[in-house]
């Protein structure tokens, strides 16, 4: 019990403390709570699997947005099981992911094993023929008749030439083998190092090789620029058609994005439903080919649903930047990534624009 003086002289934050919570305060709490759980949840995802992290990030981070807005008992109910769903399908693609790494781990560990126990064999079996032979060459010590040591030494000659033109051939032979195998520990590790760059859904670039390639380019001083797409309404297709279609767009668009660019342009997904291509070129050169991608890129996609078919019109906010001399690989990219947002923002306000050209052509399932 506090006095009615002091209860009087508390200002209003000191005085919530005293008091109990209402209905309203209560369900705000637990919202901002659960809201907090999912951000939380997301960037432990990115920790625990940085390949596969963003996308879930993402897509909770989607969750946390609508939990923001006007929620009744239907939202946290279709909230909760797309919680559940998002973490399965994470949760299994994660499994995956980690399983086809400690299959080329071991593959390649096996290639190695395997060339070293040849050498060691190869050793062995010579090592116990010099062995033999250094007895002989002991006994030979011991007698008295130089005929006899003058044969015993010719035959030893003999065996001992014999012995080193068989090395001989065993090294050609030996060596050609673990060329052989040493190639083939190349090929393994590439396949590794590749699939671990790429993108699982979209056989993109994922997030950490673009990165590296824009730290390349910045390391030799080479002019370059940064593209940065965000699909606009992406989300709707979810909600409306569901994942797999949602999926089935991503990678539609993921195979014509890499058409349109070149074949030396660092072509990534960014992670959910935004994309980033890096340009060896200058501002100029950059926006034309921007204008192509409009042209080529954007525009109506079909999507399979089941049996049927429905037609997506997809549109993009693009954000470019042109690097400048000095710029860390993060600056750069976060200035496209800025740029993408504000015209993401100012589309918001604006009406959709009629699309024209190539854009209405519509793209058929693979």
């Amino acid at each position: 019990m506090i006095s009615i003086k002091k209860y009087l002289d508390l200002d209003p934050n000191e005085l919530n403390k005293y008091r109990e919570a209402g209905p309203d305060e209560l369900l705000a709490l637990t919202l901002n709570s659960y809201r907090s759980a999912l951000t939380a949840m997301g960037s432990c995802g990115v920790q625990a699997c940085p390949a596969l992290g963003h996308d879930l990030q993402q897509g909770l981070m989607g969750l946390v947005e609508r939990l923001s807005n006007k929620v009744t008992p239907p939202v946290v109910k279709e909230t909760e099981e797309r919680i559940e769903e998002q973490l399965q399908q994470w949760g299994g693609r994660t499994a995956e992911y980690f399983h086809e790494r400690a299959a080329d781990v071991k593959e390649i560990l096996l290639v190695l094993a395997h060339a070293a126990e040849s050498v060691a064999e190869r050793d062995q079996k010579y090592t116990s023929q010099f062995g033999e032979f250094t007895k002989r060459l002991r006994t030979m010590a011991n007698l008295e008749d130089l005929p006899q040591i003058r044969s015993a030494l010719m035959r030893g000659a003999k065996e001992l030439k014999a012995t080193v033109d068989n090395m001989e051939q065993d090294s050609h032979e030996s060596v050609a083998a673990l060329r052989t195998q040493v190639t083939t520990y190349q090929v393994k590790l590439e396949e590794a190092e590749q699939r671990a760059s790429r993108d699982t859904m979209t056989g993109l670039d994922n997030r950490n090789a673009v990165e590296t390639k824009t730290e390349h380019r910045i390391a030799e001083n080479r002019p370059f620029c940064v593209v940065m797409l965000d699909l606009n309404g992406f989300k709707q297709v979810n909600d409306t058609h569901g994942h797999l279609a949602g999926d089935d767009l991503l990678k539609q668009f993921a195979t014509e994005l890499r058409s349109a660019s070149r074949s030396t342009d660092a072509v990534g997904r960014w992670g959910g439903d935004e994309f980033v291509i890096v340009l060896d070129c200058n501002l100029g050169d950059a926006r034309s080919h921007m204008e192509r991608l409009r042209r080529w890129v954007v525009g109506e996609y079909s999507v399979q649903l089941g049996t049927d078919v429905a037609k997506v019109n997809l549109d993009a906010a693009i954000g470019l930047v042109e690097w400048q001399p000095g710029e860390t690989m993060k600056e750069v990219l976060g200035r496209a990534d800025a740029a993408m947002y504000q015209q993401k923002a100012v589309a918001h306000e604006q009406p959709p624009p009629t699309q024209t050209g190539r854009n209405n052509e519509t793209r058929a399932t693979p």
